[in-house]
């Protein structure tokens, strides 16, 4: 059924279109070549409707409007003109017999380029002939024609600007001659070969003398100008409103204020250089006014990159024009580059925009209030009904003045910019941009009967007729009015004037003022003679001036986008031919400049605006395809567009993401550290606000729309993707002891994620961790990490670091391999890889080297952390299977050892003291042959104890980490201490947190207002399942014991050959076969060998043989043998029982022996510590393995220990030890 339109509009008009966007751009340009409303579409052809005699002055108007408009496109041509010798190719000798080819494709090129500047020599000597004859049509002594009205000298004086400006640029461009001496070179190969070229070399001469003659377009219009009549009336004419416009500042848009600039030295010139009346100009303008101007601007904006100097125009004409020459007070100012440097100090202040912020910046806030003030009173006033009441005149008037008092502001800053540009380009040198203001324009004209001017004046602006009355109704309403008050009452016009209209009434007003006397002293309002009282001649000149600007006020968004244009900072056409460079880096555009600016200082107040200098490349891209009309232009600018907003967005991303790095990184610092600090307050980060920049879907450029959150967004997931990578390349290219930084880093980039994503949409860091770890199949159990950890324990960790029992750390062996020397180098991270700032990164970095030379319980829960319950079963199934390697591995070097051993080994005698007991132990231990297998035993043990003990720390730390678990879940699963210290269950068969989610869902489901009651019952098995799930991770078992369990499986297999069974049944103490005994036999060994040489093996030793020894003995049933039979043991029984007789003999005699343990103080010491050292890891192996009930636990796929499982302690339970619960 279709649906009615009405209720179709009614619903789309409901959608709301908007979004939260902040408005940080400028006004959006379109790239459009419309005409604006200030071009009047019929070119004042309307103004004969109002017979006022001014048709020849309207016609010479459109003719140079036409002139005008031709020469900026000539002028464009010229500007952008770039060298095509630069491009042409090189022959080599091997084929200069296609020299002549060259020359015809060269010439071919040429010619077309040449063509345009023949068109430009044409163009502008009939510009000239024609800006002549219409001076000299307006400059006849007789009173022929009414004229030249206000935009009549407008159109001449932009006219004449044009000429200038192609004159300066025909001088300037220095590829103009190098291209045309390359055309006539090739003219002349090409041009032998054929007939009837006299015309072709005439024009090329011609040519050639236009293009080498410097202002050769004024000496021609000069020459056109005088030819048949002086026009000198015209000139002072010209030259006194150009005077009086630029010292009473009334030229509203800055480019008109330029023009005069630019004219004026001109028309002196010119003016001064007639053979009469030269001197008559300086009677009508003191030749102080002149310096005035000249001083006060002495470089003027031409192109974006090309400027002025009045100065040096005067200069440079004075040898062209005799009679100028004798002006010596005029040609006495002093170019840019002669400023004296007294002089010059006050310039850079002057044009400096630095030295005028703070002006501007109080302009800019006065006006904005009184603008806001003033859009009020014109709501208010449109929501009354008293329209036109003498309250809302005094309002449109006042919006009138302040809009205009708007656009003058906005030309002055804008003209500060072009003409601190200009100061810059003619002194190059170390200066920041911009400097001064402009405004507005003056008038001249006739008289003839004032009663019919006024009526005609009332007629254009009023639309009140002459000889018209009022109408019935309104003579009806005023009826009780008085004579005076309808004497006063005039009615507003419905609408606005066209340019014919407001050109009329100034033409007009120029009547009734000067009467068409061009020589009337005291400028045009000046009063003398022209009957007109003072006060009545100011609300003319008012009301003149406000004419002035009426059209720009109408055409308000064409005159706010020529007021705000800045694109011409971004072209450099003069300076890139100068440069011989194809195109200038973009470090060199000062679009970028400016953004890349904001980016570096991080202002906060400037941040939020950094798309703002982007408008500067819609401006150069507009008047690119408008104004110059150079597609090339266009794409140059577009591919800089492309790159700058790609490193924008680049930069972007890597100022947020360091920012809440840095922000993260702080939170996570410890505090104890920042207070300790005296500095501290560095490590706290100045906040910045991105939310704007974050919610900017819609950036407009060059008539594009960017996403520019998107890119933000795709952006930072590359970042935090880089990051992890980095960060693991990082720990892979260091060592085990770098796991603690890494999980510091780990944790602050994940606080970054959290920061970040509250903003944007970020992919789920757990999936990026796993994408870089390469560990996103379900089925995998190993990650970048784990591997990483194995392989640094397998390669360095268990060969080169000794464990130190008295501290539970594990230090690298000064005597072992430093495996570092073998690792590549780790590539340098970007600074906020790290953690941000780098006072941060430096504090984090002292912190994480704390940690740097050791591995202990620190590390040993960032191993936990960082592997997980997924990983953490991996490396403790590869540590086992290492231990049973290298088990198995020793069987052939122990056998070695025992069969270097006696064939019956007894208890040492005490007969012989300590020395003798040192004697038979050295003929018992004939390892002299099997030292390299003794060695390689020992560095076996080492790498066993190793892993037992770190297998240890990893019991430790599990257990803390279930503890607080346990805690954390215990009153939801309603666990309560029993009276024997066992836990039990509150509950029988439920807990407080299935109870209370059970207790609501029945209450929510028995409310007939519940809409889904399914969801709540969902929730309430949910429930259920989490409480069975917390329940069986309750009993978890014990790594170590497992691990115990686990080494006790793989020695059953070579218990033969290590433990022999006593033929008798009783021990036997002869026996040299077991392990016990080599065990022996190496303690001792390196004992000595430790106290001969300290540096040579306790160093790369330390404590973890004795941790291997111990459990291969507890775990074999040879403890007591060991401490029974033990060298070192008996050694320390000699030694005391030798000691105690020394005593006693001592102390019957009553005299005093030397020392008889004099040399043997370092070892018994030695054997002392290695006891103390042996019966503290049997201790710990007899709390957690007893030998009566041999255990070992399985590893749950979670990581997670079970609770012990029994096995029998046979051969085979190697084979059968289960993996993993199933």
């Amino acid at each position: 059924m279709a649906i009615p339109v009405e209720e179709a509009i009614a619903a789309l008009s409901t959608f709301s279109l908007e979004d939260e966007q902040p408005d940080v751009q400028g006004l959006a340009v379109l790239l459009s070549s419309e005409r604006y409303a200030t071009n009047s579409p019929i070119e004042y052809s309307d103004v004969a409707a109002y017979r006022l005699s001014l048709g020849e002055d309207t016609k010479a108007i459109n003719q140079l409007n036409t002139l005008i408009q031709e020469g900026k496109e000539m002028a464009s041509l010229l500007y952008t003109y770039r060298s095509c010798v630069k491009a042409l190719p090189q022959l080599p000798d091997s084929m200069k017999h296609s020299q002549a080819d060259l020359y015809l494709e060269t010439y071919q090129v040429l010619d077309l380029e040449m063509s345009r500047l023949r068109e430009i020599q044409r163009w502008q000597a009939s510009a000239a002939s024609k800006l002549a004859a219409d001076m000299q049509r307006f400059s006849r002594p007789e009173r022929l024609v009414n004229g030249p009205t206000i935009t009549h000298f407008w159109s001449m004086l932009k006219l004449l600007d044009v000429l200038l400006q192609l004159d300066h640029l025909k001088n300037a461009k220095a590829s103009i001659p190098n291209d045309f001496s390359w055309y006539k070179r090739t003219f002349t190969q090409v041009s032998s070969q054929w007939q009837d070229t006299e015309t072709m070399r005439e024009e090329l001469d011609d040519l050639q003398i236009f293009l080498s003659t410097r202002w050769a377009i004024l000496l021609n219009l000069h020459a056109e100008m005088f030819r048949t009549n002086t026009v000198e009336d015209i000139l002072q004419v010209l030259i006194v409103f150009c005077v009086e416009s630029l010292e009473l500042d009334f030229a509203l848009l800055y480019p008109e204020r330029h023009t005069l600039l630019r004219v004026l030295p001109v028309l002196v010139v010119l003016a001064t250089s007639s053979e009469k009346e030269s001197e008559s100009l300086y009677k009508r303008v003191k030749i102080n006014r002149l310096l005035s101007i000249f001083k006060n601007d002495p470089v003027i904006p031409a192109f974006p990159d090309l400027h002025l100097s009045p100065a040096a125009i005067l200069k440079e004409l004075s040898s062209y024009f005799q009679n100028f020459s004798s002006q010596t007070r005029l040609l006495s100012l002093p170019a840019p580059h002669e400023i004296p440097p007294r002089e010059l100090q006050d310039y850079q202040r002057h044009y400096l925009i630095l030295n005028h912020m703070g002006t501007i910046r109080a302009e800019h806030d006065d006006f904005s209030i009184r603008f806001a003030s003033a859009m009020n009173q014109m709501i208010t006033l449109k929501s009354s009904d008293s329209a036109d009441n003498d309250w809302s005149r005094d309002i449109k008037g006042n919006m009138y003045d302040i809009v205009v008092e708007g656009f003058q502001l906005l030309s002055r800053w804008t003209g500060r910019i072009w003409e601190q540009c200009a100061w810059k380009f003619s002194r190059p040198c170390k200066e920041p941009p911009i400097s001064d203001s402009q405004q507005n324009t003056t008038t001249f004209r006739k008289k003839k009967d004032l009663s019919r001017i006024l009526s005609d004046m009332r007629t254009l602006s009023a639309d009140w007729m002459a000889n018209t009355s009022k109408a019935d109704p309104e003579q009806h309403s005023l009826h009780q009015e008085t004579e005076e008050m309808r004497q006063n009452t005039f009615y507003p016009r419905p609408v606005a004037p066209t340019a014919a209209q407001i050109h009329c009434l100034q033409f007009l007003i120029c009547e009734l003022v000067s009467g068409g006397n061009m020589r009337k002293p005291g400028g045009l309002f000046g009063n003398s003679g022209s009957g007109i009282p003072v006060e009545d001649l100011k609300q003319l000149e008012t009301f003149f001036y406000k004419l002035s600007f009426f059209l720009h006020i109408l055409d308000y968004t064409a005159t706010i986008g020529t007021l705000t244009d800045l694109g011409f900072l971004w072209f450099r056409e003069f300076y890139l031919e100068s440069s011989r460079v194809i195109q200038f880096p973009i470090e060199c555009s000062l679009p970028w400049m400016l953004v890349d600016h904001v980016m570096e200082s991080q202002d906060a107040g400037l941040l939020e605006s950094i798309l703002i200098p982007f408008d500067l490349y819609n401006d150069s891209a507009q008047h690119a395809l408008t104004c110059l009309k150079q597609r090339f232009l266009y794409d140059e600018i577009e591919a800089e567009v492309d790159l700058c907003f790609d490193l924008l967005a680049q930069k972007l991303n890597e100022i947020i993401f360091t920012y809440y790095k840095s922000c993260a990184a702080s939170t996570l610092l410890d505090s104890s550290f920042t207070y300790a600090c005296d500095d501290g307050e560095k490590y706290f980060v100045k906040p910045l606000r991105f939310d704007a920049i974050f919610k900017l879907r819609r950036v407009m450029v060059l008539g594009r729309t960017i996403d520019l959150r998107s890119l933000i967004t795709q952006r930072m997931n590359k970042i935090f993707r880089e990051n992890i990578d980095f960060l693991l390349e990082r720990f892979e290219n260091g060592d085990l002891c770098g796991v603690v930084e890494l999980q510091q880093l780990l944790d602050i980039l994940e606080l970054t994620h959290q920061s970040i994503s509250r903003f944007l949409e970020l992919d789920s860091y757990s999936l990026m961790l796993s994408e870089m770890q390469e560990n996103l199949s379900l089925v995998s159990y190993s990650s970048r990490i784990s591997s990483q950890i194995w392989s640094e324990m397998q390669t360095d960790f268990l060969p080169n670091f000794i464990l130190c029992n008295t501290t539970q750390r594990f230090v690298r062996s000064i005597k072992g391999t430093h495996h570092s020397s073998q690792r590549s180098s780790a590539s340098t991270g970007k600074p906020y890889f790290y953690c941000g700032s780098h006072d941060l990164t430096m504090a984090y970095q002292g912190l994480a080297g704390l940690y740097r030379d050791f591995f202990g319980v620190p590390h040993m829960f960032a191993v936990v952390k960082l592997l997980g319950s997924r990983s953490l079963p991996a490396i403790i199934r590869a540590l086992l299977d290492h231990i049973s390697s290298k088990i198995t591995g020793m069987v052939p070097k122990i056998t070695a050892l025992q069969e270097a051993l006696p064939k019956s080994i007894g208890l040492l005698s005490f007969d012989g003291g300590i020395a003798g007991c040192q004697k038979i132990i050295h003929e018992i231990l004939t390892w002299e042959a099997k030292s390299e297998v003794k060695t390689e035993v020992l560095h076996d043990l080492k790498e066993i104890g190793s892993a037992l003990y770190w297998m240890s720390i990893l019991d430790i730390v599990l257990r803390q980490i279930d503890t607080t678990q346990f805690m954390q879940s215990a009153p939801w699963l309603g666990l309560v201490p029993g009276n024997d210290g066992q836990v039990k269950h509150a509950y029988s068969d439920s807990t407080p947190f299935t109870t209370l989610l059970s207790a609501a869902t029945n209450a929510v489901t028995a409310s007939p207002a519940c809409p889904n009651p399914s969801t709540f019952l969902v929730m309430s098995k949910q429930a259920e399942a989490a409480s069975l799930l917390y329940k069986s991770n309750l009993n978890s078992g014990s790594v170590l014991e497992y691990a115990l369990a686990f080494t006790s499986a793989a020695l059953d297999r070579h218990y033969s050959k290590w433990s022999a069974t006593p033929r008798t049944g009783f021990i036997d103490i002869t026996t040299s076969k077991d392990f016990y005994r080599i065990f022996s036999g190496l303690q001792y060994s390196y004992l000595e060998e430790s106290i001969n040489n300290p540096s040579k093996k306790q160093e790369m030793l330390g404590d973890s043989v004795a941790w291997a020894g111990c459990t291969i003995m507890y775990l074999l049933g040879q403890q007591q043998h060991f401490e029974l039979f033990d060298f070192s043991y008996q050694f320390l029984n000699v030694a005391e029982v030798e000691s105690a007789t020394v005593s006693h003999y001592q102390s019957s005699e009553r005299t005093k022996s030397p020392n008889f343990l004099q040399g043997y103080e370092g070892i018994l010491e030695a054997m002392r510590k290695a006891r103390r050292l042996n019966n503290h890891v049997f201790s710990m192996l007899r709390a957690r393995c007893p030998l009566e009930d041999k255990v070992a636990c399985a590893i749950k796929p979670s990581g997670a220990p079970l609770h012990r499982m029994k096995f029998m302690n046979t051969v085979s339970a190697f084979e059968t030890l289960p993996q993993r619960a199933t």
